[in-house]
């Protein structure tokens, strides 16, 4: 095949194969990436055939990671990411040693150098952040209160793992390893106050700057009426920031992405830029799947299956494991820490960065490196199973309360309103679940009108928050009973429903109903489909944002012509 056709060739090969497996997938009622991994599989150099050029794969998966986290930054504030930081930066720090040291004792219960056995460990403790988007678009949640918990705790794993390359050649000499050409005099405190530097520079960058100028450009683009120029002004924008990122500042395309999409986020059209730039996401997301499998050597799983099995052990359970009880110690709900073991139950694209740099340091053999990755592949085919198991988990534990009351959180007092709130929001007040952007500025207009409300919150943080701007709010999930409870459902006048996290709503709807039967309920829903099934079962007034923006601009039309059409009329006859 003629090298300047390599591109074209991998690109025919993965999408075709990638639909045919991926198709075949679903109807076996399987996740359609299962197909996509074992298209890579089927064109990898581990099988026999075809074989497509591994490094052009793994570029175009790059381009992919870099459009989906530009993707997430513009649905992702900064504000989400402040929010969740008092779960996400403990948990995944700690989630990251506990898994570390086991990895470290298999590996030196095998035998392996101390060097070897800590890095293997490194590689297993770090989630694939496209993987776990994937599962939340399908589920869902992505913009739920769990869902940006998860996110906000593989982006701390992501920057970690950043300054974790960074200092590795440093650190390699000292764990049995070699040096990079040009590193060898590399001093480790040097290198550390570089690499903070270099990272604090692009945060404060994007944040300041970046926040100004790239909002500026998207809007004087879109002042040309080019649907072309502001497609291409988009992508330019992730790929640029993200190489940039990377060359200047020693940040991953990914993580440079990611702020590059939340420095857009401040531009009014960050909307439109996420839908130009979603199918480009959807198709290269495929490409990372694709390269995933080609890196599969399917003899592993006969040369080396208990190995294999630990392996995928150690990130399936003892990562999922880890993970409930940090975020329960954190006094988060079951269903919190059920959505974040499920989250981490894979590896991906930043292990194999680090095994590959391991490789190269020589801190990891051959044997490791395939053995990350037959845990990647079986882990990121197996997760989507892990997110289905949440609702059976957690009804299995309703059958069990004594088990479900050892195992949740203790007494929070946020979880309980104060004895000295006022009687007005105990009696005809409204019950408003859910303090994102739309329940915010739900709560902003009751409270200029002068009518009392309690928040129920999942987000604890936002809780405490909001009792310290003087709110009446509640924590907790809004589908237990003794929640609505506590927000004093049994005499408010109405419920109002404003998580972009509609999977519960039918069961807080009907917990509500039971407590109060004449509460009038207001549901948000995100599209017409779901909103005609909500209105059958008699869910309440439910609202489909686009609706809703349709008929408030229609007022406004015609509130501003509804004064001239008098003169109008007068000239007419005239």
């Amino acid at each position: 095949m003629p090298h300047n056709v390599s591109l074209i060739t991998t690109l025919a090969a993965g999408f075709a194969l990638a639909l045919v497996l991926g198709f075949i997938a679903v109807r076996l009622r399987l996740p359609a990436l299962v197909g996509y991994l074992l298209a890579g599989v089927a064109i990898g150099p581990g099988t026999p055939g075809f074989v497509a050029d591994g490094a052009i794969a793994a570029q175009l998966a790059e381009i992919g990671v870099m459009l989906l986290m530009f993707g997430v930054g513009l649905h992702f504030s900064l504000a989400d990411l402040l929010a969740v930081r008092r779960v996400a930066l403990p948990g995944a720090v700690a989630q990251m040693a506990v898994a570390t040291a086991l990895g470290a004792g298999l590996a030196t219960w095998w035998g392996w150098s101390l060097g070897s056995a800590l890095l293997f460990g490194l590689s297993l403790s770090v989630a694939s952040t496209v993987v776990l988007l994937k599962a939340l678009e399908a589920k869902g949640i992505l913009d739920s209160a769990n869902g940006r918990i998860a996110v906000g705790w593989l982006v701390v794993e992501d920057l970690a793992m950043v300054l974790v390359l960074v200092l590795l050649p440093a650190l390699a000499p000292l764990m049995g390893g070699k040096a990079l050409p040009g590193a060898e005099g590399a001093q480790l405190g040097t290198t550390l106050l570089t690499t903070l530097a270099q990272v604090g520079a692009f945060v404060a960058i994007m944040l300041v700057l970046g926040r100004r100028l790239f909002p500026w450009l998207l809007w004087q683009v879109t002042k040309t009426g080019s649907r072309e120029l502001f497609t291409l002004c988009t992508v330019a924008a992730a790929v640029s920031i993200a190489y940039g990122s990377s060359a200047l500042f020693g940040v991953s395309f990914a993580l440079g992405a990611f702020f590059a999409g939340m420095v857009l986020r401040e531009s009014e059209f960050s909307q439109r830029a996420a839908e130009q730039t979603l199918p480009l996401q959807d198709a290269f997301a495929v490409l990372f799947f694709v390269s995933v499998g080609m890196l599969f050597d399917p003899a592993v799983l006969l040369e080396q299956p208990l190995r294999v099995l630990a392996t995928v052990a150690i990130i399936m359970a003892g990562k999922s494991v880890a993970a409930v009880v940090l975020v329960l110690l954190l006094r988060y709900p079951v269903r919190t820490a059920l959505t974040a073991a499920a989250s981490l139950a894979q590896i991906g694209e930043f292990s194999f960065i680090l095994a590959g740099l391991g490789l190269t340091l020589g801190l990891l053999s051959a044997e490791a490196q395939s053995l990350i990755v037959a845990g990647a592949l079986i882990s990121i085919a197996l997760n989507p199973l892990a997110f289905t198991a949440i609702e059976p988990l957690e009804r299995w534990l309703g059958r069990h309360p004594r088990l479900a009351n050892r195992i949740a959180p203790p007494e929070d007092a946020l979880a309980a309103l104060p004895v000295s709130t006022e009687a007005r929001y105990l009696a005809n007040q409204v019950v408003l679940v859910g303090y994102g952007r739309v329940g915010r500025g739900i709560g902003d207009a009751l409270a200029a009108h002068g009518v009392p409300f309690v928040v129920v919150e999942a987000n604890r943080d936002h809780v405490a928050d909001l009792r310290d701007q003087g709110h009446v709010a509640v924590w907790g999930d809004a589908t237990e009973p003794e929640v609505l409870v506590q927000a004093h459902i049994r005499d408010a006048r109405a419920l109002v429903i404003a998580t972009p996290d509609t999977l519960d709503v039918r069961q807080t709807v009907a917990i509500a109903r039971e407590l109060n039967p004449t509460v009038q309920v207001v549901v948000r829903s995100h599209n017409e489909t779901e909103a005609a099934l909500l209105r059958e079962e008699g869910t309440g007034t439910v609202l489909v944002g686009e609706q809703e923006l349709a008929r408030a601009m229609t007022r406004h039309v015609l509130d501003t012509l509804r004064p001239a059409t008098p003169g109008r009329a007068a000239a007419a006859a005239g």
